[in-house]
């Protein structure tokens, strides 16, 4: 069984990334919009590549060998 050890620090990763995200962000009209459009960005990100190492740690269909054509091998 795989251990979720990636899945938790990339996780602390992208709140850090967040955090900076939001403490930096420069005082503006549109503080707000690009605060909440890092932090969106962000986070579909990891989702993203969440799912995919997911459903390559755990497939939901176990693979499938060939049936073996003969001696030929190659």
């Amino acid at each position: 069984m795989a251990s979720p050890t990636p899945a938790v620090i990339v996780f602390g990763l992208v709140l850090a990334l967040m955090a900076c995200a939001w403490l930096f962000t420069r005082k503006g009209p549109n503080q707000t919009l690009i605060r909440t459009s890092l932090m969106l960005a962000l986070m579909c990100c990891y989702l993203m590549w969440m799912v995919t190492y997911l459903a390559q740690v755990h497939p939901l269909e176990r693979p499938r060998r060939a049936p073996n054509m003969g001696s030929e091998s190659f």
